[in-house]
């Protein structure tokens, strides 16, 4: 078929960071025989580099990661990995998965990451990650949204070494408690690792303005939870899930 994509098999996979989500992905895509190979792996520290797991290679520079020619890039980093390597992985690559989705709050990064995308004639896929129901939240917004509130809650140990930290006695919480209230801007810039859901919410609905954001502890909560709720000229929604946290990272899902 004339300008259909063909994908190679193996999948020539690139990971930008081998934290707690990357190592995960990596071991369920091998674990399940996934045709795919990992090729690259761009860690921050010299000292992860004790083990290459699935015989990749560590790249310590975006130009090791245009070398190898990935089929695709994921990105599981942190927000500042993505000003970083999103030049390197837009060129090299196809089409990038960019999981820190908190760095879109910048405008002036939306619009260079939109520049590099077109340039390179690549892709972004944005991952809907803990949440669903975008695609539903995305169509209510044809019509018009006049309110989107993305709540987070989750177990006190889960917003350990956050700003959190910084307003709540997390160890001594009787009840469920809001740590932080504001737009999907704010939420960013104050939760960079636990606001990338509600970046996520907000493209798809009113934006990262109007979009109401709470972080709550709750000591009774043993998973991390996400209750999206939208009213506009369409109804009203709400959407809630209820995510086992990883064992290596009780922040993620």
């Amino acid at each position: 078929m004339e300008g259909a994509i063909v994908l190679r098999s193996p999948l020539r996979l690139a990971f930008i960071g081998w934290g707690a989500i990357n190592a995960r992905v990596g071991e369920i895509l091998t674990g399940r025989q996934t045709p795919v190979k990992i090729v690259g792996i761009a860690i921050r520290t010299p000292e992860a580099r004790a083990m290459p797991p699935f015989g990749a290679s560590f790249l310590s520079s975006p130009e090791e990661l245009i070398a190898l020619k990935p089929d695709l890039v994921i990105e599981a980093a942190g927000r500042a990995a993505i000003a970083q390597w999103a030049p390197a992985a837009l060129a090299a690559a196809p089409a990038a998965i960019f999981a820190s989705t908190s760095a879109f709050a910048d405008d002036g990064m939306l619009v260079w990451l939109t520049e590099l995308v077109e340039r390179h004639q690549s892709k972004i896929e944005v991952p809907s990650g803990a949440i669903g129901g975008i695609d539903a939240l995305a169509s209510t917004a044809v019509l018009g949204l006049d309110d989107v509130l993305h709540q987070i809650v989750k177990p006190p140990r889960a917003w350990k070494a956050t700003l959190a930290e910084q307003v709540l006695d997390l160890d001594g919480l009787a009840n469920a408690t809001v740590s932080f209230s504001g737009s999907a801007r704010e939420a960013a810039a104050c939760y960079p690792q636990n606001a990338n859901a509600t970046v996520v919410t907000s493209l798809a609905g009113i934006g990262l303005d109007r979009t109401r954001v709470e972080m709550v502890a709750d000591p009774a909560a043993d998973m991390n939870g996400h209750r999206i709720t939208a009213h506009g000229a369409f109804g009203q929604m709400e959407i809630a899930l209820q995510n086992r946290p990883l064992a290596t990272n009780p922040k993620s899902s």
